[in-house]
């Protein structure tokens, strides 16, 4: 049987390493509110490999001290306001990052190695601006070569958005091999699902290559629509009225917080 998302909420503590997909790849918007009203802190979010409407509310609703991310924004709706808002206050830990570092970061947790080299930051200002990324000659060269370490990012909860999962835990993500990613990088995963099937993805050929597998999941819960007001592949597109509307409330703090009631009138 599925979880209660407010029960599946309860897996987040406060101090927790976050990992939240782009926005199309399967945002867990379903699980937004009930994260807000879970009320955990002093949270540290990891865009995979950018964020959105998902994260500018948990900043907005005060629960979060750092992103790491290489971009947030709200797409055609423009900037991601609470965001932008905390920069320019000083109130966030912004760790920027670049969409290659995040994956080989995650990618370095899911093989056990506490680091993963790359060579496309080198000369770059993004660089200068991470103390934990080293850089160092390439010990199979002469000398001359350097070469950048990106450290191992291990979650503590992945949480994203997926079109089914059946009744034996496992979770078909189709293409989206970020959210395995993850999932294979992180301590737990938290998934909502637009249904649940009766047979399993893992058994059926044309399902089984895309399919997550239950070992790699915590939680799974029932959430048709869950990634409103962002689209699903193959399922609905994403409402941009609906994104630019939150955009433009969640200019202030005063119209941030109409919204956030509003949608919570909406949804009880």
């Amino acid at each position: 049987m599925p979880s209660d998302l407010r029960s599946m909420a309860q897996h987040i503590k406060s101090g927790m390493r976050l990992a939240l997909p782009v926005d199309y790849a399967g945002v867990s918007m379903a699980m937004t509110r009930p994260m807000i009203d879970h009320g955990a802190g002093d949270l540290h979010l990891i865009c995979v490999p950018t964020g959105g409407l998902q994260v500018d509310q948990l900043i907005g609703a005060g629960l979060v001290t750092s992103v790491e991310t290489s971009a947030v924004s709200l797409g055609e709706a423009g900037g991601a306001p609470r965001f932008n808002q905390a920069v320019k206050d000083g109130a966030l830990r912004l760790r920027d990052a670049t969409c290659p570092a995040i994956h080989a970061g995650l990618m370095a947790a899911q093989k056990g190695s506490p680091f993963v080299p790359m060579r496309g930051l080198i000369g770059t200002d993004v660089l200068r601006h991470r103390d934990d990324w080293r850089v160092i000659d390439n010990p199979f060269a002469d000398g001359g070569d350097p070469i950048v370490l990106i450290p191992a990012i291990r979650p503590d909860i992945a949480i994203f958005h997926a079109p089914m999962a059946d009744r034996f835990g496992n979770v078909w993500i189709g293409r989206r091999r970020e959210l395995a990613a993850m999932a294979y990088a992180s301590t737990q995963t938290l998934v909502t699902v637009e249904r649940i099937v009766d047979h399993s993805l893992l058994a059926d050929e044309m399902t089984a290559a895309g399919t997550l597998p239950a070992l790699y999941v915590t939680d799974i819960g029932l959430a048709p629509g869950g990634a409103w007001p962002y689209g699903l592949w193959g399922e609905y597109p994403t409402d941009t009225d609906e994104l630019a509307r939150y955009a433009r409330a969640a200019r202030s703090a005063e119209g941030f917080a109409e919204y956030m009631a509003s949608q919570a009138k909406v949804q009880a």
